[in-house]
């Protein structure tokens, strides 16, 4: 019987050989990407492309904020994190606890942008006006040049990337943000409010600028793509993808096409800014 079972199994195993060339099938290249509300249309973007021109490679992506993004890469549930901001030095820290060295690379460029419903006559503001408005320091339209009538506050949620650098670069480090600040889950959440909302301020990345909303410029300084490439444009950052180490495989092969001329084409076809 035993001699039956090995000589089944040696059968079994020339079989697959001669049929599919082993009976062993490889994996698809798998990416997951988590993180950056502000990128996630960029990183779809790319994501569809790439899967465009290599079959069998399969790219995951889910939003929650840049905070999210690096606590799942610290903790290994993605190997990708999309970040709107550098990572904090705590952050480095417990990923080096875990044995993750994380590594940020630079993939984009972008502007925050101040938007007002158009009903609002307001087309400018001073980073000090804007930072006491958020303080929760100047709380009428009037005391900057409006039109009289409360200001209504607009920003993202604590795990945002986009509120981390917001608070740094305005509000003010050791400061916080006015607690009459409605904070929204998602840039287009601001959007959409203050569509809706002739008395709100909000700020969101310039890839979710609306035709129907004014974008304020700062301290003189309109955000187009040339002001935020050469950092004339006073909120201008950089946006990163951050690994575990350098890149490997096929997330390597990701990252160097989102970087080439075809993936930075799409930065800017997605209103970001290109490296």
């Amino acid at each position: 019987m035993r001699t039956f079972e090995l000589l089944l199994l040696a059968g079994l195993v020339l079989l697959c050989g001669v049929a599919t060339g082993g009976c062993r099938q490889s994996e698809p290249d798998w990416i997951s990407i988590e993180g950056s509300d502000t990128m996630v249309n960029l990183v779809e973007v790319w994501a569809e492309d790439f899967m465009a021109d290599n079959p069998g490679t399969n790219i995951t992506i889910k939003g929650g904020g840049s905070g999210a993004g690096i606590a799942s890469l610290i903790n290994g549930t993605t190997n990708l994190a999309a970040s709107s901001r550098d990572v904090k030095d705590e952050e480095i820290a417990a990923g080096r606890q875990l044995g993750v060295d994380i590594v940020s690379t630079p993939v984009a460029r972008d502007g925050i942008a101040i938007m007002v419903n158009g009903a609002n006559p307001l087309t400018a503001l001073s980073i000090d006006d804007l930072g006491a408005i958020y303080r929760g320091e100047i709380t009428d339209w009037s005391e900057v040049g409006g039109s009289p009538g409360s200001i209504v506050l607009l920003g993202r949620d604590s795990s945002s990337g986009t509120y981390e650098f917001f608070q740094g670069n305005v509000v003010g480090k050791g400061n916080l943000y006015s607690t009459s600040m409605l904070q929204l889950q998602s840039n287009q959440a601001i959007v959409d409010e203050l569509r809706g909302n002739p008395s709100a301020i909000g700020f969101v990345g310039m890839g979710f600028e609306s035709p129907d909303l004014t974008v304020l410029e700062m301290d003189g300084v309109a955000a187009t793509f040339d002001s935020v490439k050469d950092g004339t444009y006073p909120l201008s950052r950089l946006l990163f993808l951050d690994s575990n180490g350098q890149p490997q495989g096929v997330a390597k092969e990701f990252l160097d096409w989102v970087r080439s001329d075809v993936g930075q084409q799409l930065v800017q076809e997605e209103g970001f800014v290109a490296l």
